[in-house]
């Protein structure tokens, strides 16, 4: 019986290999026929030629083909009958392979039937196929024959396998296998397959790899077993032809065990093969992989390739290198493009693997996530999960969530990615688009980290890949820019920023798509102005270029239309461009004038467009205060960063010196004379001036007659032409002569030292008892001079303060005493004046769009006073007096006259006067450089006031009193907070405006923060000195006065002012040393200068020490202050402190010092304030709090030590006592001991493995023990509700409840199942606890349904919920020990907290419904049996249920 033929994907592959067949003999046949012209039948009386013939197939001697004249399944068909019905069957069959047999000894008659036969047209024309098998393969298709002529092959075969390749290409032993390839049916596989091995085994190496490869070509798949097992011998026996067999096995169904086996073995071989073999071995593993082994086989596979560091030779290092810098050509060597082929090869292996096998995607990236060591991750992690990313869109969260925790961990920096980018750009650049979507979701991020890495992506995609991908990176990069997210906007500008200085010849290619920012600046803050011109002036003016003309041009266009502009807001972008622009064009006229002597005509030429935009510039802004104020700004500013060249300086000086003199300085003795309500008086001078010399500063007059004769409005034509400049111009002004008189003096400022000594044309401003008597008009003028003297010395103080002769000195903290006497004054003036709005300070655009908090405070004092009455003014004046000012300005908000006098009727009518802090007005003084915190050096003197005479003479020394120390402290805390704290710690809040948080360190963030850190480290030894001497006035003040605030003797004043800079001076150690960029390599060395300073306090210690030393020993030394600490806030960050100390530290043993240290802060009386009853914050107790759990040894025990006998303490005190062991335990702070201690009981109970069969009988009664004292903890804790009933008490207990039910089913019922038959009282006592504390959780349930309180209804499903699966659960624990019977349940009553029952509506109608749904489950010691191996448990949890109405569904 014929069998069945092959599917037609089979007949496929069969015609494929025919066809390549005939293809070979095509040519041989056009020889044949010129070199033979006859063509000559076999003719011979064997059986095998007759069969043939009389079937249909006519032999050909020579190099003919044969010929087959019927179709080849009726030549099969009438063959195979014909030997079945030949009367000699089966013995013919013998003969017929006999004949064939003689007939191929000859070997053309051989390779005849090897290749295809010829086929007659007439036949060919009425078929459907378009060639034929061989004579060979034919007969192989013939089930009766087959054995024979199989065995006849291979006996035939050994002749050909060491012979060269013939004259007419064919290789003979190839062509004999091929004939085995695709029978539609195998007679005998065993023996098929043992002739195959047989002969791979003798072959050589070229043809062994054929003959593998063939295999599963060959054989049947119930074979596939057999040829996997001695296949993978093989394997172990010759290395050589590892890559053809795994080849073949990826090919066969083989046992999972046999693949586990052989993958075992290539993967110890892995580190020994070479590059090209690399992608079929991968192909192969990644084959064998299972969802069981999935996560083991590639933890392994990564760990190999890595050591091999992804198997790469440093050819195609070489070859990386030479593409990048020959603009990505590719390389002529044929090395290193095979080498390239490889790679690609490989990671499309990978790319396959990953986005058709979930299973292999998913493990590679928990293998990756699962690796917790930085120095574990390499350059292949990163490479992978950017492609897993790209090619498998099911998990590219889980990729995108592992990349963003293994950047906030710091597993993946930036040397990492650079590698990565560096090794693998040509397969990187293949998936380039997701590489930018994944950049675009780090850059939307509020984590700087994560932006940052998001930017580097952004940043090196430019560098390495082409110019088509450098074009997608800058469209990505400007839609962020035009996206109006401020942090969006700095990261991207800062990344074309890099770019620009990195890459110009490429990014000038791109400029046009830059340049298409200038329609989107409204939204823009100067910050992001100013980075986005000096990107297009660098673009247009760095280097002459014709593509860059068209840049020029537009910038020209768009900076003279915002100039001309009646729009404020758009004349300062114009001003901000303009000077950017400007410096750009100098600097480039410096360095090419420099460089080469044939360019001094484009330098002239620049200088003129230099000069003339500035002129410009000046003409257009000298009608607004505001826009001469910003021109003088970020002017003073291109000159400190030293862009401006030497000609356009000199010019600059010129005029500068002549305009300020003519402007603000008069004679001494020229006293201006007018109708000026205030008598003028010229003060604050260090000078006594005797003759008619002197100079002094005009301010009370040009702001008269701007200000206060003009009753706020502006300046008219008239007036304007008097050249009358505003005195809002005073600071900036000096602040760009003194900084132009520097560079060209080389910080010399000797030519206007008078300036720092000179008095000030003023009135008397200590406001005494006149106070109450002015007028809103009058008080606003007063303050609006203290601010504009404030700043002015604030500005002489910047200038003076790096002057090193002693004189110089002494002035300047003479000018430092007068901003803090005159700040005192100010407080007086603004808690009468609640509507004023100083004048500007920092004239950039972020004071323009909001209006002030005051105002708006005012507005809606108004809208009260129409609805509410006289009291609701009252009340809503004082809170615009007593809290914030806006940190936004507009000079546009005028109360009008009625609000004004309501207001002062209202303020003259209080009692108290509220209380201003000066913090909320930050924005309206100048900044302070951070030069002047040089100041800091002079040493710390609590009594003794100096005065200035003591400054004549360069022996003394010159001192610095509390006051000043403090003001100087709270600025350098404030900038360091800016500076170095990560901007997700200061997270703007939404729809805030922006440009907030950068406003008044417009100087500082000229700046890098490894700058500001080497400033503050060298400041850290005064800083030292200072915190030492506050520490010993602390420590004789607490052994005069026991620490009492009002004790006898104690000022109360000066006890503030010291503990307030023992703050800001731990504040501003904790910012120092918790700046994360300490280890980055370039900054190592500040951490080690700093901890040097800390160490050398306690003793001189050798150079070089290591860095454990300088960390214990710096611990050391911080400690020893906690003795002396006045306040809480000091306390915690003092602690904040140790810890940061700590954290950099693989050491352990000061661990155990900061939980003592908290006890000790919690356990200590700490002193309140006269206006408040307690100086404890809810927020910082509740850190402090945490801190100490988080580090004790024992949480449970510091848990039962606080709630067993603190709490026991606290009830028992008066109302507003407190605990004697813990004071700061109150009854106002209950709630945030009780919140921490659940929080943390919870966490430390849920980290606790579960246990399991196979843990000793130790460990087992370990983790019992642990969950017996958290139980008791717990308990302890639940039952306070029973006193403290508090609404924030109860939410608390209804979520950690759940939390702690939830790791009790988890984490202790595994231990139960194990521990109850041997310890069965120890379970018993556990149960019967936890069973009364869930009972309390289940009234407390019913008692917030009673109640309908929303915040804590919400709670109780989920804990309802938990509560039933406890049943359950130590259900199937009694039924695991074999104590089913002792399960019995009871009806449980709905109760309250105080235990009376809850009754519904229905109660009494339901009370079978409530017997099936309202139950108690417990276990019963009366049913427990004895069988000694059965033992019973007693306590058992009860089932909490709802009342019957509600379960009734």
């Amino acid at each position: 019986m014929v069998p069945k033929r092959r599917p037609s994907k089979l007949e496929d592959k069969e015609s494929l290999t025919e066809e390549a067949s005939k293809a070979s003999k095509q040519p041989l046949s056009k020889k044949t026929k010129k070199s033979h012209i006859h063509n000559e039948v076999e003719e011979n009386d064997n059986v095998f030629i007759k069969l043939l013939k009389t079937s249909g197939v006519i032999l050909k001697t020579g190099e003919s083909q044969n010929q087959l004249t019927v179709d080849q399944i009726v030549f099969q068909k009438k063959l195979f009958q014909t030997l079945r019905k030949h009367p000699s069957y089966p013995q013919i069959i013998e003969e017929f392979v006999s004949g064939l047999e003689s007939y191929i000894e000859d070997q053309d008659s051989f390779r005849n039937c090897l290749l295809s036969c010829e086929r007659l047209q007439d036949e060919e024309a009425s078929m459907g196929a378009s060639y034929s098998k061989s004579l060979i393969k034919l007969l192989l298709g013939i089930d009766i024959l087959q054995p024979a002529i199989i065995k006849t092959l291979f006996e035939k075969l050994p002749e050909f396998l060491f012979e060269n390749v013939n004259s007419d290409g064919l290789n003979m032993p190839r062509l004999i296998i091929s004939q085995l390839k695709w029978l539609d049916k195998i007679v005998d596989g065993k023996d098929l397959t043992t002739k195959v091995m047989q002969l791979i085994s003798i072959a050589p190496l070229y043809l062994q790899h054929d003959f593998v490869t063939s295999l599963p070509e060959i054989l049947g798949d119930s074979q596939h077993g057999d040829v996997g097992k001695e296949l993978s011998d093989l394997l172990m026996e010759n290395t050589s032809l590892t890559v053809p067999i795994l080849d073949v096995l990826t090919s066969l169904r083989l046992d999972p065990k046999l693949l586990s086996q052989v993958r075992q073995l290539v993967m110890g071989k892995l580190s020994s093969v070479s590059l090209d073999d690399l992608p079929v071995i991968i192909k192969f593993i990644l084959h064998s992989v299972t969802a069981t082994d999935a996560l083991e086989v590639i933890s392994e596979l990564r760990e190999k390739l890595d050591l091999q560091h992804f198997i790469l030779p440093s050819l195609f290092h070489a070859s990386q290198s030479k593409l990048k810098n020959k603009g990505r050509q590719s390389s002529s060597g044929n090395q290193e493009n095979s080498g390239q082929d490889c790679v690609t090869l490989f990671f499309d292996v990978i790319k396959s693997a990953v986005r058709y096998e979930k299973i292999i995607s998913e493990a590679w990236i928990k293998a990756i996530e699962s690796t917790a060591s930085e120095s574990e991750h390499k350059i292949f992690d990163m490479a992978i999960l950017f492609i897993i990313y790209s090619t498998n869109t099911q998990v590219k969260k889980y990729v995108e969530r592992v990349l963003r925790n293994k950047i906030r961990s710091g597993c993946f920096e930036e040397q990492l990615l650079q590698s990565t980018f560096y090794i693998h750009y040509m397969v990187l650049k293949d998936i380039c688009p997701s590489i930018l979507s994944l950049a675009q979701s780090f850059v939307h991020s509020l984590d700087r980290s994560i932006i940052l890495f998001g930017s580097l992506l952004y940043k090196y995609a430019f560098n390495f890949f082409d110019t088509y991908c450098q074009q997608e990176v800058v469209g990505a990069l400007v839609t962020h820019i035009c996206s109006g997210n401020e942090a969006e906007v700095d990261t991207a500008l800062d990344v074309l920023l890099e770019l620009v200085v990195l890459n110009l010849s490429a990014m000038r290619l791109n400029a046009i798509f830059v340049k298409g920012i200038l329609d989107y600046l409204d939204n823009m803050s100067p910050w992001q102005i100013r980075k986005l011109f000096y990107i297009l002036s660098t673009l247009a003016f760095s280097k002459q270029h014709e593509a860059s003309s068209h840049i020029q041009d537009d910038m020209h266009l768009v900076i003279r239309k915002q100039l001309s502009s009646t729009i404020v807001r758009y004349k300062l972008i114009g001003i901000i461009g303009a000077v950017t622009m400007a410096g750009i064009m100098a600097a480039d006229r410096t360095r090419s004038s420099s460089l080469t002597q044939g360019r001094t005509d484009v330098s002239n030429e620049q200088y003129t467009q230099v000069t003339s935009l500035l002129q410009l510039v000046h003409s257009c802004s000298k009608q607004s205060p505001h826009a001469s104020a910003l021109y003088y700004d970020e002017f003073a500013t291109l000159i400190q960063r030293g862009n401006l060249a030497p000609k356009a300086l000199e010019w600059v000086g010129q005029t500068i010196f002549n305009d300020f003199q003519d402007a603000f300085v008069v004679d001494f003795c020229a006293f201006p004379e007018g109708d000026c309500p205030f008598p003028v008086k010229a003060l604050y001078g260090l000078e006594e001036y005797s003759s008619r010399d002197g100079i002094a500063i005009n301010l009370l007059p040009l702001l008269y007659s701007q200000d206060f004769a003009k009753d706020g409005g502006r300046m008219t034509s008239q007036e304007s032409d008097q050249k009358l400049v505003s005195p809002l111009c005073l600071a900036p002004y000096f602040r760009l002569l003194r900084l132009c008189v520097e560079k060209q003096h080389n910080g010399s400022l000797e030519e206007i030292d008078g300036l720092l000594d000179c008095p000030i044309f003023l009135t008397d401003l200590e406001p005494g008892e006149r106070l109450t008597s002015m007028s809103f008009k009058e008080h606003s003028f007063m303050c609006s001079l203290i601010f504009l003297t404030l700043n002015w010395f604030r500005e002489v103080v910047n200038a003076f303060c790096r002057q090193t002769s002693p004189e110089m000195k002494g002035k300047v903290l003479t000018r430092l005493k007068h901003i803090v006497e005159l700040q005192r004054i100010l407080e007086k003036y603004l808690a009468v004046t609640p509507y004023y709005v100083p004048p500007l300070a920092h004239f950039d655009l972020g004071t323009l769009d909001v209006t002030p908090i005051a105002a708006a405070i005012s507005a809606k004092i108004r809208k009260q006073g129409k609805i509410g009455g006289r009291k609701r003014k009252a009340d809503g004046s004082k809170t615009s007096s007593s809290d914030t000012l806006s940190k936004e300005d507009s000079s546009e908000c005028v109360p009008t006259p009625s609000d004004r006098s309501q207001l002062e009727k209202e303020f003259k009518g209080k009692e108290e006067k509220p209380s201003v802090s000066l913090q909320n007005y930050r924005f309206f003084f100048r900044e302070l450089d951070i030069e002047v915190f040089s100041i800091l050096h002079c040493g710390l003197v609590t009594k003794f006031i100096f005065d200035t005479e003591m400054h004549t003479e360069a022996t003394e020394v010159v001192q610095l009193q509390p006051p000043e120390l403090l003001f100087l402290l709270e600025d350098l805390s404030q900038k360091l907070e800016n500076m170095l704290i990560p901007s997700v710690a200061r997270r703007i809040p939404f729809l805030k405006s922006k440009g907030h948080r950068n406003t008044g360190f417009s100087h500082l963030h000229q700046r890098s923060a490894q700058q500001i850190v080497h400033s503050v480290v060298q400041l850290l030894t005064p800083m030292c000195n200072h915190l030492e001497n506050i520490h010993n006035y602390f420590q004789c003040l607490s052994a005069e006065n026991q620490s009492v605030v009002d004790g006898p003797g104690m000022k109360v004043q000066e006890y503030h002012i010291m503990s307030s800079c023992y703050q800001r001076l731990l504040q501003i150690f904790h910012a120092l040393f918790a700046w994360n960029g300490f280890f980055e390599p370039h900054c190592v060395h500040l951490l080690y200068s700093a901890l040097e300073v800390l160490t050398n306090r306690l003793k001189q210690g050798e150079p070089d020490q290591a860095l454990e030393e300088l960390l214990s020993q710096s611990f050391n030394y911080l400690q020893n202050f906690s003795h002396s600490i006045p306040s809480f806030q000091c306390a915690l960050y003092l602690i904040r402190l140790l810890m940061v100390i700590l954290e950099k530290s693989t050491a352990t043993k000061n661990k155990e010092k900061i939980a003592s240290l908290a006890k000790q802060f919690l356990c200590r009386v700490w002193p309140s304030g006269e206006k408040e009853k307690s100086s404890i914050s809810t927020e910082q107790l509740h850190t402090l709090l945490s801190i100490y759990l988080e580090h004790t040894d024992s949480v449970l025990k510091a848990i039962e030590e606080i709630a067993g006998v603190g709490v026991p303490e606290l009830i028992s005190s008066p109302k507003d006592g407190s605990s004697s062991t813990f004071p700061t335990l109150t009854r106002h702070t209950f709630v945030i001991f009780f919140r921490v201690m659940m929080a943390e009981l919870e966490k430390t109970v849920k980290g606790l493995q579960a246990g399991t069969a196979a843990d000793s009988q130790q460990i087992h009664e370990e983790k019992l023990l642990y969950w017996n004292m958290a139980v008791r903890d717990f308990s302890i804790l639940i039952n306070l509700i029973k006193v403290f009933d508090s609404r924030p008490v109860l939410h608390v207990c209804l979520k950690y409840g759940r939390l702690f039910v939830e790791a009790f089913l988890k984490q202790c019922m595994p231990l139960l199942d194990f521990s109850f038959r041997k310890h069965r009282e120890d379970v018993l006592s556990l149960l019967e606890t936890f069973q009364l504390d869930t009972r309390l959780l289940h009234h407390l349930c019913g008692h917030s349904k009673i109640h309908q309180d929303m915040k804590l209804t919400k709670h109780v499903p989920l804990l309802k919920k938990t509560l039933e699966l406890l049943v359950c659960r130590v259900k199937a624990m009694l039924i695991f020990n074999n104590c089913r019977e002792a399960f019995w349940l009871g009806n449980l009553k709905n109760r309250d907290l105080q235990g009376e029952e809850i009754l519904s509506q229905n109660s009494q109608e339901s009370t079978a419904e409530e017997s099936e749904d309202n139950t108690t489950s417990q276990v019963s010691k009366s049913k427990a049996t004895e069988d000694g191996e059965d033992e019973v448990s007693d306590g058992e949890k009860e089932q909490d249920s709802d009342e019957s109405d509600d379960d009734s569904d």
